[in-house]
C-alpha cells in the first residue's frame, strides 16, 4: 500500500451520479484489498504509520458483574 498517496491539494465535485460510479469500482475490489485500502485512510487520517496502528488504552475499560 506504500505506493497510494493522498494529494490533500485535489478535490473534484461530483454528481450523485459520478459518485455511485465509484461504487461499482470498489464493489470489484476484494475484501482483503478494500481493508488494505480502509487501513491506509485511517493511517492518513489519525496520522500514524500505516503498518503501526496506536494500541488501544485498556486502562480505560473494567469488567464488572451485574449483581441479581
Amino acid at each position: 500500500m506504500s505506493d497510494f498517496r493522498l494529494d490533500r491539494t485535489a478535490f473534484k465535485a461530483q454528481t450523485a451520479k459520478e459518485a455511485a460510479d465509484q461504487t461499482a469500482y470498489y464493489k470489484q475490489l476484494t475484501w482483503q484489498e478494500r481493508l488494505r485500502i480502509a487501513n491506509y485512510l485511517n493511517s492518513v487520517a489519525y496520522n500514524y504509520p500505516e503498518n503501526n496502528p496506536p494500541r488501544m488504552d485498556k486502562t480505560v475499560f473494567s469488567i464488572r458483574t451485574i449483581e441479581k
